[in-house]
């Protein structure tokens, strides 16, 4: 792959955006390759976390609009039609692993939504967000309108949508938009060390499975929804050769030796219907 970058070393995949010359900015390209590269990392056994940053000074400009004033003027009557962006973080959003976002720069547009699903985000003292969409004659892309009132809740939401002013990385500590701010040259550290313990502590099938409960189950009108999937999730795993090696582990003051594999021992769940976007049509 040309526009995206992987590399995988010690259980952690890194994912680098590589565009530098357009701020990482999205194309067509980056778009399917992006899609891919979360499919070989949930394919990987060896892939404990994944990394995503940007190649350069930049995290992700957004949309190439080298184009012009067409770039958004998509075929007409074309009700089938899928936001490409959307696709990307729907991805990332059934990823298998764990996702990391270190934003490294600009983070606008589709860069800024681009990091919303992911589990956490770091940002350099460099980096900076908008949600955009508004300013471009258009509405919030990649399904931001949907992870972002659940991140920062709806006032926030509609201040950075309908401003569409750019924020450093600061204010988005102070609303939760990142986990935490570092210097340029500690930030990939700092995200590798998260990685490694994240890594260390979670059973690869029950990383799997949490962040699903976490972010799946986070829109339901009642927690009751939750308590019948998280039941048979306990019940499946408590049976399963991991669950008895983190409880020896543990006891046994040792370093867990998980079996398991997140692709192909993943138990079968009472999840909520997931829609197709053409049930929508």
């Amino acid at each position: 792959m040309s526009e995206v970058e992987l590399r995988i070393e010690g259980g952690i995949a890194t994912v680098t955006m590589n565009r530098p010359e357009r701020l990482n900015a999205m194309n067509p390209a980056m778009r399917e390759q992006l899609i891919t590269v979360f499919d070989e990392t949930d394919a990987d056994d060896r892939v404990r976390v994944v990394v995503v940053t940007g190649a350069g000074r930049g995290f992700c400009a957004g949309a190439d609009v080298s184009g012009g004033g067409a770039t958004f003027a998509y075929e007409e009557g074309d009700v089938r039609l899928r936001d490409g962006g959307g696709r990307i973080v729907l991805r990332a959003f059934d990823s298998l692993k764990p996702i990391i976002g270190a934003v490294n720069g600009p983070a606008v547009g589709f860069g800024a939504s681009l990091v919303l699903p992911m589990d956490f985000r770091l940002a350099s003292t460099t980096a900076r967000f908008g949600f955009v969409a508004a300013a471009r004659g258009i509405v919030p892309d990649a399904v931001s309108s949907w992870f972002l009132p659940k991140i920062v809740g709806i006032p926030i939401a509609l201040d950075w949508s309908l401003t569409a002013r750019l924020f450093d990385a600061e204010e988005a500590l102070s609303r939760g938009l990142v986990r935490s701010v570092h210097e340029p040259d500690e930030l990939m550290a700092s995200a590798y060390e998260l990685a490694e313990k994240v890594a260390s502590a979670a059973a690869p099938v029950s990383a799997a499975v949490t962040r699903r409960l976490i972010w799946r189950m986070a829109g339901t009108d009642h927690p009751m929804h939750t308590h019948r999937v998280d039941s048979a999730a306990i019940t499946a795993l408590g049976r399963m050769t991991d669950a008895a090696e983190g409880v020896n582990a543990w006891r046994e003051k040792r370093a867990p030796q998980w079996k398991l594999s997140a692709q192909t021992d993943l138990p079968t769940l009472p999840w909520p219907g997931e829609p197709l976007f053409e049930d929508s049509l």
